[in-house]
């Protein structure tokens, strides 16, 4: 399908394992036999987003039964699924009931689709019971019957062959008719020290049992994780808060010792965030802590705080126009936004006291200091905003880029608007009377 398709340049295919870290956040995974991956390269953005329908529409009639999942390649930490809950506890079987529960709520909710379990079915296995006392009477012991069925079933590797640069193993097993019934196992003639042989079913019995062949463990507790992928135009913080009653109302009836907690993007932008946050307090003290030693008084502090959140104007309006999202590279441009409206605020204050110690009246120092800085004020935003043009249309880039481009034009207008009013309205500055009286 790959090979006919006029939107794919070129693809590679990992079977029984996935791609290569071929860049950083790639989410590597683990062998498993029933894995397969596929990067393909799309011709360009738009042939990329005609490619991933085709391909939905294409596995979901195609493979019916295969878990499948198409997605444009993760710029933050590898997550996977973006939407994921997490159920513990000791018990296998009851963590299993509990994320079938799980799973139903989690299909019920309208921006969630093709919700899967990363284990889940167990699988039958055939359970060889040894007779010791037989087994030692003929010689054997358990470890040699052992080696003796894993070459049997498995293979054991004889010698090499060179391919090229390469060495292929030469594996000797017994053939497929000898392996696939338990009839043929029982008749299978296994080899004494005394050079003799006797049948298999003399020494050891067979039955059938079930397991998990996988079982994956967090903290050392079985974990089994409930994913989704979100629907177009949702997102996974809007998924996981419409299912935070249902989610909650669920856990009100877990057994102790069980738990639900959730990861996927969510996790991975809540612990990022944190990462940041943790430092705000700290930022915030040194920024008020030189605005202060620069303005020495607090009622000029006061006009350059009320001016910093106006920006935020601009940040909104800016991302819903271009549809990027207020996630973790648009919040770093907003903190480092905050620096550069309230270095405007600095300024144009400065520049109004500077008018009032040359002797200007107050209504004049206003409209003159406003006038004077405007063009500069003006010219560094926008030189600041046209720099930013270049990374704008980047997909990782682009929400900070245009986060500092809107929140920066937009409050540096409303600095050089609303700030010299508020200046007249904090120092109750009346406009001079045409005699020339001073206000």
């Amino acid at each position: 399908m790959l090979k006919d398709n006029p939107d794919v340049a070129s693809w590679s295919t990992y079977v029984g394992r996935g791609a290569i870290r071929f860049y950083l956040p790639l989410n590597v995974q683990l062998a498993n036999d029933f894995f397969a991956q596929s990067v393909v390269i799309a011709k360009d953005v738009a042939a990329r987003k005609h490619l991933q329908k085709t391909l939905e529409i294409w596995l979901a009639e195609e493979l019916l039964s295969v878990v499948s999942r198409v997605s444009p390649l993760e710029l933050g930490p590898p997550v996977g699924w973006p939407v994921q809950y997490r159920v513990s506890g000791p018990d296998h079987s009851t963590v299993r009931s509990i994320a079938l529960q799980l799973g139903q709520v989690m299909g019920a909710d309208a921006g969630l689709r093709r919700v899967n379990y990363d284990w889940m079915e167990p699988a039958r296995k055939v359970r060889v019971a040894i007779d010791q006392d037989q087994a030692r009477l003929l010689g054997l012991s358990s470890q040699a019957l052992s080696t003796f069925l894993n070459t049997v079933m498995s293979g054991a590797p004889i010698t090499e062959v060179r391919d090229d640069i390469y060495l292929v193993d030469v594996v000797a097993r017994a053939q497929d008719e000898q392996r696939v019934s338990l009839k043929t196992l029982q008749a299978l003639q296994v080899p004494l020290p005394s050079g003799r042989t006797v049948p298999l079913s003399q020494i050891a019995t067979f039955d059938f049992d079930q397991e998990y062949p996988l079982v994956w463990r967090r903290e050392r507790t079985p974990t089994l994780t409930v994913q989704a992928d979100v629907a177009e135009g949702a997102t996974p913080e809007a998924a996981v808060e419409s299912l935070a009653p249902a989610v909650d109302k669920l856990r009100t009836t877990l057994p102790k010792g069980y738990g639900i907690s959730v990861g996927g993007t969510v996790e991975e932008s809540a612990a990022s965030q944190a990462s940041v946050f943790a430092k705000v307090p700290l930022m915030l003290f040194l920024m008020l802590l030189f605005l202060m030693a620069q303005l020495h008084s607090f009622s000029r502090l006061a006009l350059v705080l009320c001016i910093v959140p106006m920006g935020l104007i601009g940040i909104v309006a800016a991302l819903l126009i271009v549809d990027r999202p207020l996630g973790f590279v648009a919040i770093l441009g907003i903190l480092a936004l905050m620096g550069m409206i309230a270095r405007n605020a600095v300024i144009l204050i400065e520049q109004i006291e500077t008018e009032r110690a040359q002797g200007r009246s107050a209504w004049e120092a206003v409209v003159e200091g406003s006038l004077s800085r405007f063009r500069p004020i003006m010219l560094t935003a926008i030189s600041t905003v046209l720099g930013f043009i270049p990374i704008a249309p980047t997909v990782f880039w682009g929400p900070m880029a245009f986060a500092i481009m809107g929140g920066l034009f937009v409050a540096t207008v409303l600095t050089l608007l609303v700030l010299p009013a508020l200046y007249v309205i904090f120092f109750r500055v009346r406009e001079a009377q045409k005699t020339g009286a001073p206000a």
